[in-house]
This record gives structure tokens, sequence and C-alpha cells, in this order.
């Protein structure tokens, strides 16, 4: 049947997916697991697909598998696994073979294992798009060499999702790390957008009193909106389902302590190395982190009493407070994505990330096609400052506020609508409270400060004192 044109390894459920991907739209592939059985149960389950997949059952046979040079695809956990497989790899490949470790990998592992020597060329690729897009249409974001993903761009474009222009929502982001930032903080937007979701639902839920179906219409019908978005069209899906087992709505019997694999939390900790203000994902991960902690949270509701009370609010309302906290953290989230460009030298292309996410990954929405096209505009100016976002803000921020206001007061917890409109509110004062810090470091630790009339004076008064 002939060689390959591409390998992977890793038949997990992103791997199986992605291989079939590969299968069906880009040629041949060969695939190895660890555990040989689960390799040969994928070949034997791949239907009409089976002749395009070779099944080997050990790396020297993976690798005999494929055209040279090679292109390897890893699809294993992040971390320690991906040092291990390339010191397995290391001795069987040619220098000119390429190794493109495709999982959530923290992207300072990436930028490490691209300035280690490795003998064979390395790209760190981030996949967006669960299980559903990995077969079916992910949203890939490269970062390596220019050359090395010229070479594989053709199945990545092949594989991935198009937006609908047509285009592939597959690009390279830069060098070495750049890929897995990107999806990093496409992870932390991720966070954020579930959580203002979830704080929205939670108002109509406990506030208003609205059961799973009519939150489910509600819903349903953003989704025809400017709120058209693939997270907001699954929460429709969600909470228009029943539980088979007792028939109640399904949300309704799902416990509220949600999982998560960390890189909401690598993209609020990078952040802060940066200096990049993101509080609205800073406070979706902080929810996270505290739905865990359930036995804490139901001591306090005995001690303290049940928070929620009522509300009343037009859903109008929550829908204007929900765009204005949309286009807030995405601002954030580019903002972010632009100070790691001048910090680690990658020239990042902001309208070109904005472009890719509109397909494929799981923040695609409606609204990206704006911001491509707001960011192409001045990349370097905050979204939030371009017309089109000012605009659709001045609008919506005064029911945002509403929104937060009546929801605090009667006890909901909306950490991520609140930080976002604490952050906007702070981002528009062109003279805030930082003098008074300033003239309290100076005081204990003469930190010194700059004045307003420009005079060479950098201390005050006080002298010294502790």
């Amino acid at each position: 049947m002939g060689k390959a044109e591409i390998g992977l390894i890793g038949l997990g459920t992103m791997g199986a997916a992605l291989a079939l991907n590969i299968a069906e739209k880009a040629g041949r592939i060969a695939v190895w697991n660890r555990t040989t059985e689960v390799t040969h149960r994928f070949h034997a389950d791949a239907g009409d697909l089976a002749p395009r997949i070779i099944p080997t059952e050990s790396l020297a046979d993976l690798v005999a598998s494929i055209e040279s040079p090679r292109a390897i695809i890893l699809m294993v956990p992040a971390g320690q696994a991906v040092d291990d497989q390339i010191a397995a790899l290391a001795p069987l490949l040619d220098s000119q073979d390429l190794v493109i470790d495709a999982g959530n990998a923290d992207f300072h592992d990436t930028n490490r294992r691209a300035a280690a020597g490795l003998p064979f060329r390395f790209l760190g690729m981030g996949v967006s798009g669960g299980e559903e897009g990995a077969r079916h249409g992910p949203a890939i974001m490269g970062g390596g060499r220019a050359e090395d993903w010229a070479r594989v761009a053709p199945i990545m474009q092949a594989i991935a999702a198009r937006a609908e222009d047509g285009t592939p929502c597959a690009a390279r982001m830069g060098d070495a790390g750049a890929g897995h930032f990107v999806k990093m903080v496409h992870n932390g937007i991720e966070y954020a957008d579930m959580q203002m979701i979830a704080e929205v639902y939670g108002l109509m839920r406990d506030g208003m009193g609205q059961d799973a179906a009519s939150i489910s219409e509600v819903f349903a019908r953003w989704n025809r909106g400017v709120l058209q978005s693939y997270l907001i069209e699954i929460s429709a899906a969600v909470t228009a389902a029943r539980d088979p087992l007792t028939g109640q709505a399904m949300p309704d019997v799902i416990l509220d302590r949600a999982g998560q694999k960390g890189t909401g939390r690598w993209t609020a900790i990078e952040a802060q190395h940066l200096g990049a203000p993101i509080p609205v994902i800073e406070a979706a991960v902080m929810a996270r982190n505290l739905s865990a902690r359930l036995p804490e949270r139901q001591a306090g509701q005995a001690l303290f009493g049940a928070a929620p009370g009522p509300v009343s609010i037009a859903p109008e309302r929550l829908e204007q407070a929900l765009i204005a906290g949309k286009i807030l953290c995405y601002a954030q989230g580019f903002a972010m994505i632009e100070a790691a460009s001048a910090r680690f030298g990658w020239t990042l292309d902001l309208p070109q990330i904005a472009r890719v996410w509109r397909a494929g990954c799981i923040i695609r929405s409606a609204m990206l096609n704006d911001m491509a096209q707001a960011l192409a505009e001045d990349p370097s100016r905050n979204l939030v400052m371009a017309p089109f976002f000012a605009d659709l803000l001045r609008r919506a921020v005064p029911d945002l506020r509403a929104v937060v206001t009546a929801g605090i007061a009667a006890g909901h917890g909306l950490p991520a609508l609140a930080q976002g409109l604490i952050w906007f509110d702070m981002a528009r004062t062109a003279r805030g409270t930082a003098n008074l810090i300033q003239a309290q470091r100076d005081f204990f630790g003469a930190h010194g400060f700059e004045r307003l009339d420009g005079q060479d004076a950098p201390h005050g008064p006080w002298g010294l004192k502790v």
C-alpha cells in the first residue's frame, strides 16, 4: 500500500480522532500506541478509512512506515511523557525528520525543546475543538520554524475547520512555543466565556426562577444574534436536555463542581509575569477552583445562610451584559498576546489569530470576524478602542453595570462579569488612584515617583520613616 505521508503517536480520544481526520482528508497515516491492542482495535474500527491507516507495533516500525523526510505527530499527555517520547524517537530519526507536539503543552516546555538542539526538527502545535473538532476540523495554531510549518501546512490546512469564507483555520503563529502560547490564551478565554454564561444562567435560575427549558429558549434566541457562538449554542442544547434516568432537566442533576486541565491557570500565571491584566480570565479560574471546594461551600451556606436572592432583570439586559463581558474578555486576551509578542519576539499576527479562531475551536464566534477586521485596522490598539466595539460597549456597558449591581446586591456571585466591568472602569479613567500608592511606596521604601509637572523631585517631604 506504500508508505504514509505522516505518522501519529498516541491513540487516545484526541489522537484517534485526529488520525481519522488525516486519513479521510489528507492521505495515508501510520499510527502507533504504547498498547498494541489499542492500535489494532483502532485500525479494525476505522471502517472505510482502514486502508489509509498503517498500524504499527513498534516505534521502529512506525518510523519505517513513513515517507522520508518524516513527520510524526505526538498526541501524548503534556510534560514528561513528551520528553520521554522525544528521547525514544531520537535514535530512530534523521536530522530532517520533523516531530510535532500537538498536545496541550506548556509553551515554556515547547520553548525549551525547540532550543535543546534535538537531532531532528521540532514543531509545537495547539489543536482546539475537542474530540469533534479533531475528527472533523479543528483550529490549529503552529509554532516553530517557518520552513518546518510549510512542510506540513498542506496536511494541517486540509484537516482544519473552514471559516464561512472557506479559509482554513490553521496557521503558523510564530517561533518555538508561540502556537502553544496562543492555544493557552484561547483556553483562558474559553474559561472566561463559559464562566460568564454560567453566571447569567445562575441569575435566570436562582434570581428569576426560570426552569432549564425556558433558559434554553433564551440561549437559543441569543444564538441568533450578536452572541452567536458555539458556547451559546451548546448552552441552549444542554439546558434543553433531559436526564434519561430521572426525566429531570440534565443540568439539575449535575454536581456544581467544575473540572479543569490547568491551561486556564497557566494563562492567569503567565499574565502576571507579562504584567498583562486579564481579570475576567483570572476570575473564571478562581471560580473553578472555588467550585471544587464543595464541602467548604456547604459549610458556608449553613453558617451564613443561602446567598442568592430574587432579581428582576429583563432578558435583553442580560444579553447586553453578556455581549459587553465577551468583548472585554477577548480584548484582555488579545492584549496579553500582544504583550507576549513583544516579550518573546514572536511578532504574533493578532488578526490572523482571530481568523484562526473563527471555526473549529471552542470559542468560535460570529464576533471574531469583526475582531479580525478591527485588529487588522490597528493591531496595537486595544480592541475596546476600535470604533465597532466601542459603539457596542457604549450601548451594552450600562446593562452590564445594572446586571452586576442587581446581582451582587441580591447575593449572586458574578466574578467574571464584575471583573470585566471593574477593568473597563479603570481602563477608561485617565487619573486613577495609583498616585497615592506611589506616595506610600516612597514613604516606606524611598521608591520614588513621577510628578505631574515633570519637575525633578522624585521624593516626598516625609523622608524615610518606618
